[in-house]
């Protein structure tokens, strides 16, 4: 098995880039420093995850091959190749659980706690899409209807979804009922 480690750096640019705020010299000259300290924080998780990842997928011996990308102030590392619906899982489960182990491999090497985010076979990229439609869709209906929607139950990254795609669409949203079957509900403008 041999696994292939492409790395991408992606960042928002920040509002003194962008002009918006005004600083000093010192400060302008002081951020670029830290978001070079953080990016390279963000990098190394991916890195010790990639490494905890392509031994696991020796041990199991399944081809893939790793990407590691920095997106949203979090590392992320994608695995993809061949069939991986065993890392998957039903419903994404074995996925979460490998998700949680290679944090943990991260937290071992780092001592800090990772907001790592892994996708195995574009698993999670297809249901954020999945998801944003939904929040989208729901959103449609409740801004003709004026009256609240609520979803099926959702892990917290999948509300997160939802709760992004209704505020792009200009409507409230809010979190209601206890984990592990806490969902979303769509409010109209006015509510």
């Amino acid at each position: 098995m041999s696994a292939e480690i492409e790395t991408e750096v992606v960042t928002d640019e920040t509002a003194a880039d962008a002009g918006a705020v005004e600083s000093t010299e010192e400060d302008e000259a002081a951020a670029p420093a830290a978001d070079n300290d953080k990016v390279a924080r963000l990098e190394q998780e991916g890195d010790i995850a990639a490494d905890y990842l392509e031994e696991l997928l020796d041990i199991a011996d399944l081809d893939g091959d790793l990407d590691i990308d920095v997106e949203a102030d979090r590392a992320a590392v994608s695995i993809v190749g061949a069939d991986l619906s065993q890392l998957v899982g039903q419903d994404g489960k074995v996925l979460e659980a490998l998700q949680e182990l290679t944090r943990l491999a991260v937290y071992r090497e780092t001592g800090e706690r990772s907001r790592l985010m892994l996708d195995v076979s574009g698993f999670r990229a297809d249901k954020r899409t999945r998801l944003s439609q939904l929040g989208a869709d729901t959103a449609a209906r409740v801004a003709e209807s004026g009256e609240p929607v609520s979803l099926e139950p959702m892990s917290p990254f999948e509300r997160k979804i939802v709760h992004d795609a209704v505020a792009a669409a200009g409507l409230r949203s809010e979190s209601a009922g206890v984990e592990p079957r806490r969902y979303v509900v769509v409010l109209p403008a006015d509510a």
